[in-house]
């Protein structure tokens, strides 16, 4: 089992890209902060909470000297998006809408995928200026590799094939829908066109905004109150019902433990100084930080105490309700964590009167007292928090299996390091998939370019435990529809189930006409990877051979008779397995197949080995692809299992 793990450690090979070079920056996200901030005035943390990362690469026309370093990354952005665009046509070409057009040579001397002159000019030359630029720099004629380096870009990123379908895998297509959308649509009718929209983008699973700010959206019996901007309507019922018109999904969103904050008391005409509705009726169950304030002094929300159980019965009784009484395909957990903190300077949280009490308790010692200084102490503290929240979702998924096990549980994460987000909002979700209690990891990686978001996903992708799915986030706000696609072709290149949008008001005009185009209606039929693990295993299975037969059939793959041979025959025995494993699910046929893909795997990057000279995105997309698969695989087994 241990030389297992390590061969399935040793093959995350992610993009070269992104490693060796230091993050510059974390991540903001809609509601896991990331960033350690402070105002002018009064020096506390504020939460950067509708801010997106910066961009990873900034190059800008002129003639500024361009160093080594910078440089190499220069080379090392137009390279990835080069593969990235090439991947994209392949899946284009293998649907076989385009004839007989055969694709070029896709290593550095080539022009370039033959879709069509335009496409494989533009590709040849943005390969050319990768041969060109090292030179141009040493020469130092920098306002020419400025200048050339942008066209390229610019080139690329307009020969993604956007106006016609591409030979698309199975995966989790999803988009949060906000209350605020839910609100301006008034009326089931005001919501149809939107689910019209959604489903002619292919979105297959829907965040309905559930609980936002203490405010359930559809009338409740546990709360005896609807938030007041949806009263005379249901919003949560029509949502399903529009949403099993057209076979999506829809899961509810529920933000967690943050339950109040100012800017929803605005939009109700309330004093700023309200603390939502639940702590209004129950202070005793507020989240207090180190000085004893309840409103978290950047974000300005209010948090329930994890640690209070009656606080958490009271959530638990909301989730119920909205299970028993409507037809959900699942729950999403938000703000399922502490509020931001920043424990280096001594500002924390969870000083509440439960748990204070509780941890007193368990040490003989009241928090309030503790520093970070006190290292062990600080540690269980740390930790005691840490548990609640994990036990919470525990509590949670225990709920979900005994209503009905096929009850997707998700949640919308910190996509920082484990230390990180373990100090700074206690929030351990690593330890949420190594308990088998979560379904689906979705981390917010907002982010301002694609170069940014692979440098958030990398570390990620690489320490991720198995049996959950990971769904990273692309956030449309303020972001150029061809950046969004190409947000989008990155997940869909790393070992990934899917991707989420932030948020449906913005996919509108162009983006949604692209995702029409590329995706479309038809895709909603195919299996969910979630739904259906080792279906979804199967067909990604088949679009990923398909690209293998069709480089092989335009004479491009760099690879001798006696690899090729091995290589068909691990293939023809994985696929065997899978299929069987796909029509008879059985953790015995698991265990099968997943040892005839540790084979396929191991072997694969010797029989690339000379083809990936020429071509490391391709074949590391390839390798990826396989890692998805075998993340569907223990995803599947640990489903059995329940």
């Amino acid at each position: 089992m241990v030389n297992a793990l390590l061969r399935r450690l040793s093959r995350r090979s992610l993009p070269l890209f992104f490693l060796g070079l230091p993050l510059l920056l974390p991540l903001p996200v809609h509601s896991q902060p990331t960033t350690v901030e402070r105002t002018q005035n009064d020096g506390e943390i504020r939460d950067p909470a509708s801010e997106t990362a910066p961009p990873g690469l900034v190059v800008e026309a002129g003639d500024a000297p361009i160093d080594a370093t910078i440089a190499l990354r220069m080379q090392q952005e137009l390279s990835q998006l080069l593969g990235r665009v090439e991947s994209a046509l392949i899946a284009a070409q293998t649907l076989g809408n385009l004839g007989d057009v055969a694709l070029q040579a896709l290593d550095a001397g080539g022009d370039g995928v033959g879709l069509g002159y335009d496409d494989g000019a533009r590709v040849a030359a943005a390969k050319t200026l990768l041969r060109d630029f090292p030179e141009l720099v040493r020469q130092q004629h920098y306002g020419e590799a400025r200048s050339r380096w942008l066209e390229a870009r610019s080139q690329l990123w307009q020969s993604y094939p956007n106006d016609r379908p591409r030979n698309s895998a199975p995966e989790v297509r999803s988009i949060w829908l906000d209350r605020g959308t839910i609100v301006a649509a008034g009326s089931k009718a005001g919501l149809e066109p939107l689910f019209d929209r959604l489903a002619r983008a292919g979105i297959n699973t829907v965040f309905f905004e559930t609980l936002n700010a203490g405010y359930p959206i559809y009338p409740s019996q546990i709360t005896n109150s609807q938030n007041p901007l949806t009263e005379g309507w249901d919003p949560l019922q029509a949502a399903i019902e529009l949403a099993r018109e057209r076979g999506m999904e829809l899961h509810a969103w529920v933000w967690t433990f943050a339950v109040g904050n100012e800017a929803h008391n605005r939009l109700l005409g309330q004093s700023s100084s309200f603390l939502g509705p639940i702590l209004d009726d129950h202070p005793q169950w507020a989240n207090l930080d180190h000085r004893g304030d309840i409103r978290h002094r950047g974000s300005r929300k209010t948090f329930l105490d994890p640690a209070n159980l009656e606080a958490r019965w009271y959530l638990i009784r909301i989730i119920d309700e909205i299970v028993l009484n409507y037809d959900v395909d699942g729950i999403q957990l938000d703000y399922i964590r502490y509020p931001f903190q920043d424990p280096s300077a001594e500002r924390s949280y969870g000083y509440g009167e439960a748990g204070r009490s509780r941890f007193q308790d368990l040490t003989g010692v009241d928090p309030i007292t503790l520093s970070p200084n006190q290292v062990d102490l600080w540690n269980r503290w740390t930790q005691f928090r840490v548990n609640q929240i994990t036990t919470f979702v525990g509590d949670v998924h225990e709920l979900l299996q005994r209503r009905n096990p096929e009850l997707i549980l998700s949640a919308a994460v910190f996509p920082q390091s484990r230390h990180d987000r373990t100090h700074k909002i206690q929030q351990d979700w690593e330890s949420w998939i190594e308990a088998g209690i979560i379904d689906v990891i979705v981390p917010m990686t907002y982010a301002a370019d694609t170069n940014r978001l692979g440098r958030l996903m990398t570390p990620m992708l690489a320490d991720i435990p198995p049996g959950a799915l990971l769904v990273p986030s692309v956030k449309l706000h303020d972001l150029a529809d061809i950046v969004a696609v190409d947000q989008m072709q990155l997940i869909r290149d790393l070992p990934t189930s899917g991707y989420a949008l932030f948020a449906a008001e913005r996919l509108v005009d162009n983006l949604k006409e692209i995702l029409q185009q590329t995706h479309g209606e038809n895709n909603v039929a195919q299996p969910i990877p979630y739904r259906q693990p080792f279906k979804a295993a199967l067909d990604r299975h088949r679009a990923l051979k398909s690209e293998w037969q069709f480089i092989l059939a335009a004479e491009q793959l760099w690879i001798d008779d006696e690899k090729l041979r091995l290589w068909q025959a691990s293939d023809r025995a994985f696929v065997e397995a899978l299929e069987q494993l796909a029509e008879q699910p059985s953790r015995a046929q698991v265990v099968v197949t997943r040892d005839r893909l540790d084979q396929l795997q191991q072997g694969l990057p010797q029989w690339l080995s000379l083809h990936r000279v020429n071509n490391t995105y391709q074949v590391d997309t390839w390798e990826h692809r396989l890692q998805a698969i075998e993340e569907l695989l223990a995803y599947g087994e640990r489903r059995l299992a329940n």
